[in-house]
């Protein structure tokens, strides 16, 4: 089959951009061929590009050489069409395509490549083994639902600039090549052919280039950024992701709480057409942690955990009595008119509870203002009614409860609270949640690593109140930190910085690293705090995480253009693969033998 050359094909409109008003008008449209349907003397071609999907018609009486070269397309064949835009015929109209109303006929074809039969069909609605549309990704992102995610991306990152713009901050970039100094993930390390023996890393973040800058006088910064983390892969999490980092010099907390509140406002306003209400309701850790188990708690919907620790403290029953005496928890949530639950269920969302390290999951139903439930019998009156107060619990509903480790506690019901939530409807899709998460624990301690570690990073400021605790009961101190949720998602965190180099060098001491070791890792930073440091402090967003809840996407994977595979793989492009032995000969690298 000859294949045209694009000759006189100048594209004037975009497929999907096509309406009603353009009735009348010569078009000349560039794209795929999605479908075909010969009825004999009429072809009808679905005509796809990125903005969507146009009806073009052949037909034998308007140009029968234009209509016996359209019997030979094929799905996925790159096509170029001059013809004009008509209204369809009465009651043929397609109320699915934003083009249902129009079509074209077609006057000219040109067939500018053709194409072998796809692996899957190029349609939202094809269930495809992810593996496949990942080896395949060129036909996967041509799918209508992959390309909208990617032009809002775009979308985003404009009114990003455009914002911050707007304030006076400045995009600047940081290294991509800089040193290794490993505080939480892993490192990507890259040898360097120059210095044998030496290695770069990959940043897991920008966060000391950026305060450099500060230092630097650069008061308003910001960038979107590639950043990369050698870490176990989920749904929501790359070993290469985007942030959009911002630091501010001369500010306190609301400060950039507020700016980045306005942010918000700005990107739902432009790129959804949404209308934010701020500023942000704003949680401390403590109480999240109390009321939702966790410190990125999901608002829309109640169902929140309750301790029923003191109301259970003198109960008999050994799982109330042992997590009692070992300094543990008790606590439950409430489902409203979940009286109706089959045994079955129940037992489920105990099997469910266990994923989560509970020993087991105990139930009440309200039936004619009485407990039905094995427990009933350790249960004095009194504490029955202290835990129904507690749980506003009313007629037909079902009480849920897990005792033992607080964190095992807050774990599984918090994850239960979301299971249910999803289970019975209650989670609304079409609400936007915000709510901010403060006074964080600046340190916490890791029994395996025997020493304290940084909740955020080893660089946040500790509260002013809290300071004198430092050096004394470091764990009772409390960070300038923050993190914006929303819908139940980390968006953002950041805090105020230490600006000071003697808070930062006892910080330092405090997470076991003695003053030798803080050079050897941080010496840069620590010496430039000596000269004239301002109080700065800044934030980083998930970009492609935000992303993925304003697309309504189930995975990262389907807002980013190249993803990796959970064991972190390329399938498309086989990476990572192996070099030749001249290039590790250059880099003075020898491979271990890989066992059989």
């Amino acid at each position: 089959m000859k294949i045209d050359l694009l000759g006189d094909m100048k594209r004037t409109d975009y497929c999907g951009d096509l309406r009603e008003g353009d009735a009348g008008r010569e078009v000349t449209l560039l794209g795929w061929v999605q479908r075909r349907r010969d009825l004999g003397g009429l072809i009808f071609v679905e005509m796809r590009d990125r903005q969507g999907i146009v009806q073009v018609v052949f037909n034998s009486e308007v140009d029968p050489e234009v209509h016996e070269k359209a019997q030979s397309l094929r799905s996925e064949y790159v096509i170029g069409v001059k013809g004009k835009v008509v209204l369809r015929p009465k009651g043929t109209a397609n109320p699915k395509l934003g083009t249902g109303e129009i079509e074209v006929i077609a006057t000219s074809l040109k067939i500018l490549n053709l194409s072998k039969t796809p692996p899957f069909l190029i349609e939202d609605e094809e269930e495809v083994a992810e593996n496949t549309r990942l080896k395949y990704r060129y036909l996967d992102l041509r799918k209508p639902r992959l390309q909208q995610n990617l032009i809002l991306r775009h979308r985003v990152a404009r009114e990003v600039r455009n914002y911050f713009d707007r304030l006076g901050f400045l995009e600047i970039e940081t290294p991509m090549l800089t040193k290794s100094t490993p505080e939480g993930a892993r490192d990507f390390l890259v040898p360097s052919r120059l210095t044998p023996g030496h290695f770069y890393a990959l940043p897991q973040s920008p966060q000391l280039f950026k305060q450099i800058l500060m230092i630097s006088g650069f008061d308003r910064y910001f960038q979107i950024v590639r950043c990369f983390r050698d870490e176990d892969l989920r749904s929501d999490r790359q070993p290469e992701f985007t942030q959009i980092d911002v630091e501010m010099s001369f500010v306190k907390v609301e400060d950039i709480q507020r700016t980045m509140e306005g942010l918000m406002v700005h990107i739902f306003r432009q790129v959804l057409g949404v209308e934010l209400e701020a500023p942000f309701p704003s949680m401390t850790y403590e109480e999240a942690m109390d009321r939702y188990g966790v410190d990125k708690p999901d608002i829309r919907f109640g169902m929140e955990l309750r301790d029923v620790t003191e109301a259970l403290r003198h109960s008999p029953f050994h799982v109330f009595k042992e997590a009692i005496e070992t300094k543990g928890a008790i606590k439950a949530i409430n489902v409203k008119g979940g009286g109706v639950f089959s045994r079955k269920e129940v037992d489920d969302l105990t099997h469910f509870v266990q994923n989560f390290g509970a020993k087991g999951l105990l139930s009440a139903k309200i039936v004619q203002n009485e407990w039905q439930s094995s427990i009933r019998k350790f249960i004095t009156e009194e504490e029955r009614k202290a835990i129904d107060g507690i749980l506003d619990a009313g007629e037909n509903d079902l009480l849920l409860f897990v005792a033992g480790p607080g964190g095992v506690v807050n774990q599984s019901l918090a994850n239960l609270r979301l299971h249910l939530g999803a289970k019975l409807g209650l989670i609304p899709e079409d609400q936007y949640r915000f709510v901010w998460i403060v006074d964080f624990p600046l340190l916490e301690y890791d029994e395996k690593e025997g020493r304290f570690v940084a909740v955020h990073h080893p660089f946040t400021a500790p509260k002013d109140e809290d300071l004198e605790k430092l050096r004394e009961h470091p764990e009772l101190v409390r960070a300038k930190a923050y993190d914006l949720v929303l819908n139940g998602s980390e968006i953002g965190g950041g805090s105020i910085r230490n600006h000071l180099e003697e808070v930062q060098s006892l910080v330092f001491e405090k997470l076991g690293m003695g003053e030798e070791e803080a050079r050897e890792r941080f010496g840069f930073l620590l010496e430039a705090l000596e000269y004239g440091t301002p109080p700065h402090g800044g934030i980083a967003f998930g970009f492609d995480r935000l992303i993925m809840i304003l697309s309504h996407s189930e995975s990262i994977r389907d807002v980013i253009a190249f993803p990796k595979t959970q064991k972190g793989t390329c399938l498309m492009t086989e990476a990572p693969s192996r070099v030749d032995s001249k290039q590790l000969d250059e880099l003075w690298i020898k491979l271990k033998e890989m066992k059989a």
